[in-house]
């Protein structure tokens, strides 16, 4: 009897065993098969564009590239770099007395010649002091790069104060004149950080606490009450603005701006670059405010209510933000500083220095704090004047010999590599990027440039084409003819790499 009632517990156990084989099978046919007709009805929904995807019956336009850009073969040097190698004093003379004898040039002109470590091969009153235009922005990119962490960021922060009055937010600048408009752009300087990526972590964060209303402040205060250089300021009596006269070249230095402050017009359109130069628009003279603006009505765009027009007020204490984005590192911005001759953004820099180094928060506490750091450096100041960190403004006076002093640190940089990173060169990029005469010289000469209307300058290191390096400097003073002077100088540097 066990022996039978176990063999039918065996058979009903195989024959639920073949039944449930049986449908798991059909279960994975069935499974197959929708499966199969969900793929084919995506693909005909895809290729119909019911449904986005990559498949379409649709004519595609064939993309448009852009020509490429015409490579240039500059000179080589011969062998390895040797800071020692000597300068042929007696070619070097000649070629300052070629520029002091061009047309054009006129007689108030001071000229350097100086080998990779720092002996002189020519020169021509270097000692007198005059006005050197842009070419002062090398003294204020080396006392900042040789200050400032130059890894570092400056983060636009917003803050949360929720009281029974209502919710505010606070807008913190910290110094970012590069602001974009848009979302983020982490493949450019200008629009590194961007509002409309802000105003997203924001929404986010406050639709998470419940909250669709706020009120709208903006914390403008980094740079105290003083934003405008004497020079440049307006003598009206209208206190720290600055002057009609230079509204296009220099804003107020602020701890926020949209792209510098440039307000671009159907006229003169922004670059498709962002990092590229578009010209010389007027510039906005209250940045801050454009800013808070702008991130008002990006908020709207999220579904948060803005109640008001955002006010100017102070960050909360020991209140945390809730979103932030951070520009690009220093070393960068200043690159795009020196290669724009960004006057507003070299002012920035001295505003910085002055605050790292404890000087008062005042355009003459940036011209202090730089010309301190320089003599901390060793660098020969005889007879400078700053009237400001960018050289724009009237007044300023410094010699050759210290323009040159700063170009031998950029040769042997160390520490403070971005002072010379932002050069322009000549061939490739920034203010210089025609100022030479032979195209076997390009890429050779990394240069600053300076130009004001009565002023054309140029200092600058160069790679010598039979090997060693030199740093020269120039500034000419009301010339009889500007273009041609500017020309002279371009034929003046362009022989300097065959020394």
């Amino acid at each position: 009897m066990v022996s039978t009632a176990v063999s039918r517990r065996q058979r009903r156990e195989t024959q639920r065993s073949v039944r449930y084989s049986h449908r798991r099978q059909l279960t994975v046919a069935i499974s197959s098969l929708v499966t199969i007709a969900l793929f084919a009805g995506y693909c005909v929904a895809d290729v119909t564009d019911v449904l986005p995807g990559p498949l379409t019956l649709t004519n595609v336009s064939e993309p448009a590239f852009a020509d490429p850009a015409t490579a240039k073969a500059g000179a080589t040097i011969a062998g390895d770099f040797d800071a020692a190698k000597p300068i042929d004093a007696t070619a070097a003379a000649r070629l300052v007395d070629e520029l002091l004898a061009a047309e054009g040039v006129g007689s108030d002109v001071s000229v350097i010649i100086e080998d990779a470590q720092g002996a002189v091969a020519a020169e021509h009153e270097a000692g007198t002091a005059r006005e050197p235009a842009s070419t002062m922005k090398t003294l204020t990119a080396l006392a900042a790069s040789s200050t400032l962490n130059m890894a570092s960021t400056l983060d636009t922060q917003v803050f949360l104060t929720q009281t029974d009055g209502g919710n505010t937010l606070t807008l913190k600048g910290n110094g970012d004149m590069l602001l974009g408009a848009g979302t983020s752009d982490p493949d450019h300087i200008n629009g590194r950080a961007g509002l409309a990526t802000l105003a997203g972590s924001v929404a986010l964060a406050l639709t998470q606490r419940g909250i669709d209303t706020v009120r709208l402040d903006y914390d403008d205060s980094l740079f105290g009450e003083e934003r405008v250089p004497a020079g440049l300021r307006a003598s009206d009596g209208t206190g720290d603005v600055t002057s009609g006269d230079y509204t296009m070249y220099y804003t107020p230095v602020s701890s926020m701006a949209i792209d510098g402050g440039r307000q671009y017009t159907d006229a003169l359109p922004a670059p498709a670059n962002p990092d590229d130069s578009g010209g010389y628009p007027e510039l906005s003279q209250h940045t801050a405010a454009d800013v808070a603006e702008r991130f008002a009505a990006l908020l709207a765009e999220q579904g948060i209510t803005v109640d008001g027009a955002p006010t100017e007020g102070s960050t909360p204490a020991g209140v945390s933000p809730i979103a932030s984005v951070s520009s690009a590192t220093l070393a960068e911005i200043l690159a795009f500083t020196l290669r724009h001759s960004d006057n507003t953004l070299a002012e920035e820099f001295g505003r910085l220095t002055a605050l790292a180094t404890g000087a008062q928060n005042t355009p003459a506490g940036g011209t202090k704090a730089v010309h301190d750091v320089l003599d901390g450096l060793g660098i020969d100041t005889s007879g400078l004047t700053m009237a400001d960190c960018s050289g724009l403004s009237p007044d300023s006076k410094l010699t050759v010999r210290t323009l040159a002093a700063v170009q031998q640190r950029n040769l042997t940089a160390g520490g403070a590599a971005a002072a010379a990173e932002g050069l322009s060169i000549a061939g490739l990029v920034g203010t210089a990027q025609y100022r030479y005469d032979d195209e076997a010289v390009a890429g050779l000469l990394r240069v600053k440039t300076g130009s004001l209307a009565s002023v054309t300058s140029m200092a600058g290191n160069v790679s010598r084409t039979n090997g060693g390096a030199l740093a020269f400097a120039v500034v000419v003073n009301n010339p009889e003819d500007m273009d041609a002077a500017r020309s002279a100088i371009d034929a003046f540097i362009t022989k300097l790499a065959g020394l």
